[in-house]
């Protein structure tokens, strides 16, 4: 328990105002991971004994910048073993997401996961986000799996129109890392960006940037 709880101090230094529930699940998420992950292999091997600034800090930086309207729907596409989706799941408990991949194994992990926590507003689907049918959501999250025009070019039949939230429209939010120059060129977008580094002093998070693009954005045809 000492050991969780000094990995958790590097979220709590950021987020103060967590409840014990709240406190309790991220605490747990190392433990829950690391039974997982012996089992199916969903985060490095490195990598797992950093899960909590590499992977749950880093999916919470979308949490330091949009504040989710509870009742919002929020699709996370590609989310691997379950990042961004899992943590903010825990940070928003009155936020519905849904969690999708095409790979069944990382489902089945997100799915222990997502049980072991006892977190209701997660769903999961083992589709591509390209395959799925009449449904759409407020807000599309991702982790760098795919270029930025590809992410746009499957998330944006998925979004509605239906404004929830005073800050930001409905839309699309990605992280990426590194110089997007190019990727963002290519996609004909103009996203809003903001750096993480900026929001967390890590080390870890220098060129790392979150990306939004509200639904039914107008490319950028320059």
């Amino acid at each position: 328990m000492e050991e969780a709880t000094g990995k958790l101090e590097v979220i709590t230094r950021y987020f103060t105002n967590l409840s014990n529930r709240q406190i309790n699940q991220f605490s747990a998420l190392g433990p829950v991971y690391t039974a997982w992950n012996e089992k199916i292999n969903v985060i490095s091997r490195r990598d797992i004994d950093s899960l909590y600034e590499k992977h749950v800090l880093h999916s919470l930086a979308i949490a330091a910048v949009f504040k989710f309207a509870g009742g919002i729907e929020v699709i996370d596409i590609g989310t691997g073993g379950g990042f961004p989706g899992i943590p903010l799941a825990i940070f928003f408990p009155d936020v519905r997401f849904h969690l999708v991949d095409s790979i069944g194994k990382k489902i089945k992990v997100v799915n222990g996961v997502a049980d072991a926590l006892q977190l209701k507003n997660v769903s999961t689907q083992h589709i591509r986000a390209e395959e799925i049918r009449n449904r759409q959501f407020d807000f599309a999250v991702s982790r760098a799996v795919a270029p930025l025009k590809s992410l746009w070019q499957w998330s944006e039949p998925l979004l509605n129109n239906k404004r929830k939230m005073e800050a930001f429209k409905n839309g699309l939010i990605c992280m990426k890392g590194g110089d997007l120059t190019q990727e963002i060129q290519e996609s004909k977008l103009n996203p809003a960006m903001w750096e993480i580094s900026a929001l967390f002093k890590e080390p870890f998070f220098a060129e790392k940037y979150l990306l939004y693009i509200p639904a039914c954005s107008v490319p950028n045809v320059k």
